[in-house]
């Protein structure tokens, strides 16, 4: 059991704390997110969007259960399937999830043309779609989720650079 802590200790911890935040030093991080339709900054957005930018969360939610979404999966690549003797978890085939007026589709689409892996597009305008997209807790366009020979998510990718971290184009394979 641990031992009761009386007020005045609580008191000076919240003062130390106190004193600790006034010394801390940096700059400002600016923040980008989509809001209707385009990336702004969300100091520049109007108090009503900040409030709903500031309760947004990422959840999967199975059989009665919800919990947060693990934004980036681990990836697998050959060198570390080749480490562990395992190739379960390589990169076996994708989903890519995009709309038509998507600004950002495009070099995505252009980058999975050029790899070695089985795919198929998923219009999120069509009803089947969209059904896919919840169902998947895809929340923006594009996204691409990589799974392994077993049907198991091992990562998702939102543009090229992170997509060139898990998927290789077919001419830089290494025979």
């Amino acid at each position: 059991m641990e031992p009761v802590r009386t007020l005045a200790q609580i008191e000076a911890d919240i003062v130390q704390v106190k004193e600790e935040l006034a010394q801390v030093r940096g700059t400002e991080t600016e923040v980008y997110a989509r809001i209707v339709g385009y990336y702004r900054s969300v100091r520049n957005w109007n108090k009503g969007k900040r409030d709903e930018y500031n309760h947004r969360k990422q959840f999967v939610c199975t059989e009665g259960t919800c919990t947060p979404r693990q934004v980036n999966a681990a990836v697998y690549t050959e060198e570390t399937a080749a480490s562990t003797g395992s190739t379960e978890r390589l990169p076996a085939f994708y989903e890519f999830f995009g709309r038509a007026t998507c600004p950002n589709c495009p070099p995505v689409k252009n980058y999975l043309a050029s790899i070695d892996a089985e795919g198929r597009y998923i219009d999120v305008d069509t009803e089947d779609g969209l059904s896919r997209a919840a169902e998947a807790g895809v929340l923006a366009a594009p996204t691409v989720i990589v799974f392994d020979k077993n049907g198991e998510e091992i990562a998702r990718a939102h543009n090229v650079a992170e997509l060139s971290r898990i998927l290789v184009p077919a001419k830089q394979h290494v025979a």
